[in-house]
This record gives structure tokens, C-alpha cells and sequence, in this order.
């Protein structure tokens, strides 16, 4: 019966852990890429848009 008990709680510790470690990945793909993906393509647009002003009056 003790070692039922200690295999029960080992593994439901692994899962709890396992599930916890899902949900951090899965709220990181889901909310904080995106938002980094969207800063890069700002500051991309940022630049050409400088890179942009300054050709044109190099005339």
C-alpha cells in the first residue's frame, strides 16, 4: 500500500508539473510572440520608412 501511495504521488506531481509546463508554453506562442513578431515588423517599417525619407532628398 506504501508504495502505491509514493508511485501515485510521484506521478501526479510529474503531470501536475508536465501541465503547468504546457500551459507556460502554449500562453508564450499563444500572447507573447505575436506581440514581439508585431514590435519587429513596426520597427522594420520604422527604418524603411527613414531609410526612405532620407534617399529621397539625396537628389
Amino acid at each position: 500500500m506504501k508504495h502505491k501511495f509514493a508511485r501515485g504521488f510521484f506521478v501526479g506531481t510529474l503531470m501536475t508539473l508536465g501541465a503547468i509546463a504546457g500551459s507556460v508554453f502554449a500562453f508564450k506562442k499563444n500572447y507573447i510572440e505575436p506581440v514581439e513578431t508585431k514590435v519587429d515588423e513596426i520597427n522594420d517599417n520604422r527604418r524603411k520608412a527613414t531609410r526612405k525619407r532620407f534617399s529621397a532628398h539625396q537628389g
